[in-house]
């Protein structure tokens, strides 16, 4: 597995990263033995950046991280999220001070470490400057409960903020060949502040691993029913624009997922998607796309055939959309 640094002063991780979310029941009913396997089927395949939340499984994912990843402390970089939950339907953002050190100590415990490597804001508080957010996570690097510092979902103006208070060391935001708000400014931000940018959902949730084939193929309960783009208005119109980029993955002998995932590595040096599955055979299917090399003509084509804004319906799940930093 090839390995990036995520900033000049930040750790260095496997190109691709492993994220956790779907280990919890987001994804429909999950089976624990399974999501067992699956991380060390990541930490098989090279891969050393792991990424959990607070808010997943309700403090499930990160006792589940920590019951695998903890035991082997020195081969990875953990990183986590706080200052989102599920409240009456819709999610809320908490970015003040005193959960900033109410979080860090929960996360630590379930995650059964004395420092977590990477911790993000999961999502911009809009009741609080980002200043007083940040400001108290940088005391958290001070007391040694945390060695670097992220941000989710955030503006241009918002990260400028932030990393002035302290050094932002990731950015992390949807971002995809269907997903490509980021190009609007944020990717631009990170290479001049040398900030590194970690995309989630790096398949679409899964459109552009080319397996979806029709809503029966999400799990009960899988939240992507709550998301536009999954809904049955825009679902067959997206596959059949998934099955284009599948195509070519055929005509270059890789799977559709693995172009994806390649195209995004493409992007920038300092670009670490983090992707997310239950299998085994998928993990291992996925870590192989840092392999794949594209010309300038390939890219070329794989954006014609997936332009921009083609996707229908919008990418963000209807319950969280309202906290995106714009």
């Amino acid at each position: 597995m090839q390995r990036r640094r995520l900033s000049p002063a930040g750790p260095e991780v496997s190109a691709l990263g492993y994220g956790l979310m779907s280990l919890s029941s987001t994804y429909g009913k999950a089976d624990e033995p399974e999501s067992i396997d699956a991380i060390h089927a990541a930490l098989d395949r090279g891969i050393t950046f792991f990424d959990t939340a607070e808010a997943y499984g309700g403090g499930h994912n990160e006792r589940l991280a920590g019951r695998v990843l903890a035991p082997r402390r020195d081969e990875v970089v953990i990183a986590t999220k706080f200052g989102l939950s599920f409240v009456g339907g819709t999610m809320q953002a908490d970015g003040r001070p005193e959960n900033v050190r109410r979080a860090i100590e929960g996360s630590l415990e379930r995650l059964g470490i004395d420092t977590v490597d990477l911790y993000y804001l999961h999502r911009l508080d809009p009741q609080v400057p980002i200043e007083e957010s940040v400001g108290a996570m940088a005391e958290l690097v001070q007391a040694g409960k945390v060695r670097w510092l992220g941000l989710s979902e955030v503006s241009p103006a918002t990260l400028r903020r932030a990393h002035a208070v302290h050094p932002i060391t990731a950015v992390q935001s949807e971002y995809s060949l269907w997903t490509r708000d980021p190009e609007d400014g944020v990717l631009a931000t990170c290479d001049e502040l040398g900030i590194a940018f970690v995309p989630y959902s790096p398949l679409g949730r899964g459109f552009l691993s080319g397996r979806l084939r029709s809503r029966d193929d999400l799990g009960e309960n899988d939240f992507r029913s709550a998301t536009p783009r999954f809904d049955a208005e825009h679902f067959d119109a997206n596959v059949r624009l998934a099955d284009r980029l599948g195509e070519l993955a055929a005509r270059k002998g890789v799977t559709t997922g693995q172009l994806a995932l390649a195209w995004l590595l493409h992007r920038g040096p300092r670009i670490v998607p983090i992707f997310g599955t239950r299998r085994r055979a998928h993990i291992e299917e996925n870590a192989a796309a840092p392999q794949i090399r594209l010309d300038a003509a390939e890219i070329a084509e794989i954006e014609a055939l997936q332009p921009r804004g083609a996707a229908a319906g919008d990418a963000a799940p209807k319950f969280s959309a309202h906290l995106l930093d714009r």
